[in-house]
C-alpha cells in the first residue's frame, strides 16, 4: 500500500510507441514524439524512437499507441499522517488517487489531524512533522509535499523565519484558523514569502467549524501565491466576485473538484478571456465532508473540457504544468531533466469519440492503463477509472 521515499532507482526504462504525448505545457500543449527515455527517474530524452539511443534499457514500456501525460498533480489535499483520513475514516486514499493518474499531491493544511494544536508552539510542531514524515513516506509512491500551517494570531517574523529554515515551504489556507481580516493575512504572507513560503487562502464560505466568509475584498488585500479554490470548497463567492478576482488579482486561480461547479467553469473561461490560463491550476480539496475522490482531477480535466468547452490538452496542462510552475516542482511537465512521473491513458472502452482528447471533450473519464512515478511503474491498469481501451505493455524488465 505504501513506498517508502528511499526506493531503489529506475535504472534506464524506454517508453515507445506512444501514440500522443501531451507535454504539460500550455503554449505547446502536444508533442510531436513517441518515445522517451528515463535514467534513474529523470527524462534524459524526448523523441522519434530512431533518434533515441534505446541501448541498455532496463525497463522497455510498448505504450500501445496510447496517450503519454505528465502525472496529474493534486494541488489542494488536506492529509494527516500515512495513507488515513479521519475525516471519513478511510485507508488507503493516497494509493486510490494514484490510480487516478494523479502523482504529486499538495497540502493546503493537516486541518482534519483529531485535537489539531492551534498554539504557535504546537502548530510549528505539526507542519514540521507532518513535512518530515511524507518526506520519509510516499503511500503508492505519490509525492506527498505537507507540512503546511495554519497561521493563527500572535506568529511574528521569526516563527516563519524557524519553519523555513526546518523546511516547511508551504502555509496552508490563510482563513482556516484565527487569522482572517485581509491586513493580518497580508503581513505573515509577506513574511512567508520572505522566507520562501508558498502560501494559500481560503476563498468563500466556512468549510470546517472555526473557519469563516474569505470575501474578495480580503483575498486581494491578503496576496497570497495562490487564490485557494476560487469556486469556493465548498460554498462559493458570487460568480461577479470571482471573476473580479481573477481579473484584479495575478496570482495562481484553483479552481476544486469540491467546490461550486458552476463557477468552476466561470473562473476557467474568465481566465482564458483574460488571456491568463496558465495561472489555472486544479485541486480536489480533500479529504472533506464530500468524502474522497480518486478521480476527482480527472473528473475536473473532462468537466472543464466538455462544459466549458476548453479543448482537452489545454485542461490537461491545469493538472500538470501550469501547477508544477507555479509550484516550481520538478515535475509535470515532459522536458529533459524533469522528474519520469507520467499517466498513461487511453479513451474509456466503449467511448463513442474516435480518441483520448475527443472523450474528454465529451465528458468521458479517460481509462489509466499505467502509471509511472520516478521512472518506476506504480500500477498497471487502474482499479478505479473505467478500463482503457488500450493499455501499455512492460516487454521487457519489471519493478
Amino acid at each position: 500500500m505504501a513506498e517508502i521515499a528511499a526506493g531503489g532507482k529506475s535504472g534506464k526504462v524506454v517508453i515507445r510507441n506512444i501514440g500522443l504525448l501531451l507535454s504539460g505545457d500550455i503554449d505547446k500543449p502536444i508533442l510531436d514524439a513517441d518515445t522517451i527515455v528515463v535514467n534513474d527517474g529523470l527524462i534524459v530524452a524526448i523523441g522519434k524512437e530512431k533518434d533515441c539511443d534505446l541501448e541498455g534499457a532496463v525497463t522497455v514500456i510498448d505504450a500501445k499507441k496510447t496517450c503519454v501525460a505528465p502525472g496529474l498533480i493534486d494541488s489542494h489535499v488536506h492529509p494527516v499522517f500515512g495513507d488515513w483520513t479521519p475525516r471519513q475514516g478511510q485507508l488507503g486514499w493516497i494509493d486510490s488517487t494514484m490510480h487516478g493518474g494523479v502523482t504529486t499531491m499538495i497540502s493546503a493544511g493537516e486541518v482534519h489531524l483529531p485535537g489539531r494544536p492551534k498554539d504557535i508552539v504546537g502548530l510549528k510542531a505539526l507542519a514540521i512533522t507532518a513535512q518530515r514524515a511524507f518526506d520519509n513516506f510516499r503511500p503508492g509512491g505519490v509525492k506527498v509535499l505537507a507540512g503546511a500551517p495554519v497561521i493563527e494570531k500572535g506568529m511574528v517574523e521569526s516563527d516563519f523565519k524557524e519553519l523555513a529554515e526546518a523546511g516547511v515551504g508551504l502555509l496552508g489556507e490563510v482563513g482556516l484558523g484565527s487569522v482572517k481580516a485581509g491586513y493580518e493575512a497580508k503581513e505573515m504572507v509577506a513574511w512567508a514569502r520572505k522566507y520562501g513560503i508558498q502560501s494559500t487562502i481560503h476563498t468563500g464560505g466556512p468549510s470546517i467549524p472555526g473557519s469563516g466568509l474569505i470575501d474578495k475584498d480580503v483575498v486581494l488585500e491578503a496576496d497570497a501565491d495562490v487564490i485557494g479554490h476560487i469556486n469556493g470548497g465548498h460554498t462559493s463567492l458570487p460568480e461577479a466576485h470571482v471573476c473580479e478576482l481573477c481579473e484584479k488579482s495575478s496570482r495562481a486561480i484553483e479552481i476544486v473538484h469540491n467546490g461550486n461547479e458552476k463557477v468552476a467553469i466561470a473562473a476557467a473561461k474568465a481566465a482564458l478571456e483574460l488571456k491568463c490560463p496558465h495561472r489555472v491550476i486544479l485541486g480536489t480539496d480533500g479529504p472533506a465532508g464530500s468524502g474522497v475522490q480518486p478521480l476527482g482531477i480527472l473528473r475536473m480535466v473532462a468537466m472543464l473540457s466538455s462544459i466549458a468547452n476548453i479543448p482537452a490538452e489545454l485542461v490537461f496542462c491545469f493538472a500538470t504544468g501550469n501547477t508544477a510552475k507555479i509550484r516550481k516542482l520538478n515535475c509535470g511537465l515532459v522536458e529533459v531533466g524533469r522528474a519520469a512521473d507520467f499517466v498513461f491513458m487511453d479513451r474509456a472502452q466503449h467511448s463513442p469519440a474516435p480518441g483520448l482528447l475527443e472523450s474528454v471533450q465529451l465528458g468521458d473519464i479517460p481509462g489509466v492503463g499505467m502509471v509511472m512515478i520516478d521512472g518506476i511503474v506504480r500500477c498497471g491498469r487502474s482499479r478505479n477509472t473505467p478500463p482503457a481501451t488500450e493499455i501499455p505493455v512492460v516487454v521487457s524488465g519489471a519493478h
